[in-house]
């Protein structure tokens, strides 16, 4: 499942999908480096992707050629988490 990063629902990814695709729900650019599976907070130029060309502005359309539109399923760690969670919360639940 992909999702926008600015409004969070879920998109749909078609062959017709570009630098200049928007999301249908908030209408904002899609090809952006919050969208990609290599953006990163942590890495240098906040991309893992070492051939790609350092993009000034992360939150608007670009051209870089490494785009790969991320996907946003649960892992079984946060899965893990929330049952961990739960577990936590219904054990304090009487105090």
């Amino acid at each position: 499942m992909k999702k926008c990063s600015f409004c969070g629902k879920e998109v749909v990814i078609d062959k017709y999908f570009n630098r200049k695709s928007r999301c249908p729900n908030c209408g904002e650019d899609l090809h952006i480096c919050l969208n990609c599976r290599f953006y990163s907070e942590t890495s240098h130029n906040k991309c893992i992707e070492p051939k790609a060309d350092f993009q000034r502005v992360r939150n608007k359309a670009n051209f870089c050629d490494y785009f790969s539109f991320k996907d946003s399923v649960k892992s079984s760690s946060d899965k893990e988490k929330e049952d961990a969670r739960r577990k936590l919360e219904d054990l304090f639940k009487n105090f």
